[in-house]
């Protein structure tokens, strides 16, 4: 099996396939980069994954917590400033793999939008010489 690196491909031919580069990205940061050619798509897919891992770890610790603390959050005779103060140090680690996340995405869509530009909608045609 050979190994193809994304920086020797050739890139969309057309716009629709442009238009296809950034569904892709849309839908899983970096794939539509290196379906253009991109080798940049290569870290926005490792960030994409690192913010998905983040998010599943802390978030299945965040879901733990709440389970084993819903009696002292609902306790209407508890401190709300110390309810509230526990939830925004267990949220924080998700909050911020969320961002993570985010960030892919933007910057996945920010290539695809450079490589939409690379493609216009309505390319000049070729000159007639007589």
């Amino acid at each position: 099996m050979k190994l193809v690196r994304a920086s020797h491909g050739k890139g969309p031919a057309n716009r629709q396939e442009a238009m296809a580069c950034l569904t892709a990205n849309l839908a899983l940061p970096g794939a539509g980069s290196l379906a253009a050619g991109k080798s940049i798509g290569y870290w926005q897919l490792a960030l994409a994954g690192l913010a998905f891992i983040l998010t599943l770890v802390s978030g299945i610790h965040l879901l733990l917590w709440f389970l084993g603390n819903s009696n002292n959050i609902n306790n209407p005779n508890a401190d709300p400033v110390d309810n509230m103060l526990a939830i925004l140090q267990h949220i924080f680690w998700p909050l911020i793999s969320l961002c993570l996340f985010a960030v892919s995405i933007l910057w996945a869509a920010i290539t695809s939008l450079q490589i939409l530009a690379a493609h216009p909608k309505n390319p000049v045609p070729p000159r007639i010489q007589s």
